[in-house]
């Protein structure tokens, strides 16, 4: 089957390799016809190379149509349509049990001491094989797969493998009151769902801060009030607040993590650990902060006292600086963590099936083959031709 690669730093490539197979008696094999990528595919071709070795099929938010499945497999038959959640998780264990599918017990990466697996995404998650690919195999067939009818475009669903969820949790994990504020930083994917489920869910004033004008016009025309940060830059905190009445948003949601524009010392230390040989990049990923941290102490900046930050964006670093007085004495709360997908599932589907309720049908700026999957990460990253959302079609 063909399917794109890592090959190296910024380096992918859609290649020849063996089809999957069943493995296990719950595994089934999905043909996919639709697969996202979003920044966490640029942060594997980046910072956390070191964790992937050349070879390794990339993508976690496909979907497809069921070709064959295990012998204990009840759930789903051939022909069924199915989104993949990025989460590898069992269904049955305590943590699934919990709700807490991205640290489930079966696949837990115990000796890095990591979460669960992840599609897609790394040793330090399994280095599972990934859905931008003609074909995946994916494991607990009885609980993974999120069961969808005929009928809509992939659009309508194929989200549901993570963007979707990731924001609601992010929106979940907020704690907004009800008719009370959010910042959402970052107007990428996440962001702009994150903002569209808060609108949705009645949240009375959503701000969106971003740079890129495609961005802040895309989350503004679903009534979100968006601030330029190249307009306001250092005066954002007394932008937001003018907004708030002196006091800064109940909530604010990091939609950003690493890829942050500040620092250029933390720039230059996330592109040195791109360079180095992949031992020693472990080592300083596992013992360093290698972070830009501009959207994480903004959110701190910008949210009221006794508010709570929510962490969706990706970081990487292990010793980052924080600052600590400042978050004890605003009485911050701050909530983080891999999107826990199949336990969003059920609240999310219903606004699928009955109408387009998030506008996801039209969420996706980009369709395009499989094989011109290189030219399209690398327009991603840099923020070119108005791309957001990009599904690959093998």
């Amino acid at each position: 089957m063909r399917a794109l690669t890592y090959q190296g730093r910024r380096d992918v490539r859609v290649e020849t390799v063996p089809d999957p197979r069943i493995q296990d008696p719950t595994d089934i094999i999905v043909r996919i016809t639709s697969s996202g990528f979003c920044g966490s595919d640029l942060h594997l071709c980046e910072v956390l190379g070191p964790y992937l070795d050349p070879g390794d099929i990339l993508g976690h938010e496909p979907m497809g149509v069921v070709e064959e499945v295990g012998p204990d497999v009840t759930a789903v038959t051939p022909g069924d349509r199915v989104v993949i959640p990025f989460n590898v998780s069992c269904g049955y264990c305590h943590m699934c049990g919990q709700g807490l599918h991205s640290q489930c017990e079966t696949t837990q990466v115990r000796e890095r001491g990591m979460g669960a697996f992840l599609f897609g995404f790394t040793k330090l998650y399994g280095q599972v094989p990934g859905g931008q690919a003609e074909y995946l195999r994916v494991p607990f067939g009885n609980a993974l797969p999120i069961k969808v009818p005929d009928g809509p475009p992939d659009d309508r669903f194929v989200f549901l493998s993570d963007v979707p969820p990731t924001a609601w949790q992010a929106v979940e994990y907020a704690d907004i009151p009800p008719g009370g504020s959010v910042t959402v930083l970052g107007l990428g994917p996440i962001g702009a769902m994150a903002a569209r489920i808060a609108l949705h869910r009645g949240v009375g004033l959503v701000i969106g801060v971003g740079l890129v004008p495609e961005r802040l016009d895309r989350v503004s025309e679903y009534g979100a009030t968006c601030l330029d940060l190249r307009r306001y830059g250092k005066h954002l905190g007394d932008a937001v607040r003018d907004l708030t009445d002196g006091r800064g948003t109940d909530a604010v949601i990091d939609a950003v993590g690493m890829e942050a524009h500040g620092s250029p010392v933390a720039k230059a230390a996330l592109t040195a650990v791109g360079l180095m040989p992949d031992a020693l990049a472990q080592r300083m990923m596992e013992t360093a902060g290698v972070d830009r941290l501009a959207a994480l102490h903004a959110a701190i900046d910008l949210v009221r006292r006794g508010g709570t930050i929510s962490v969706s964006g990706v970081y990487g670093g292990s010793a980052d600086p924080m600052p600590m007085l400042t978050l004890f004495d605003k009485q911050i709360q701050l909530r983080m963590g891999q999107a826990n997908v199949p336990r969003w599932a059920d609240d999310l589907l219903p606004l699928f099936i009955d109408g387009d309720q998030l506008g996801v049908d039209s969420f996706g700026t980009h369709h395009l083959p499989l094989e011109e999957g290189p030219q399209a990460y690398d327009t991603f990253r840099k923020k070119g031709d108005g791309m957001i959302k990009t599904l690959l079609i093998p």
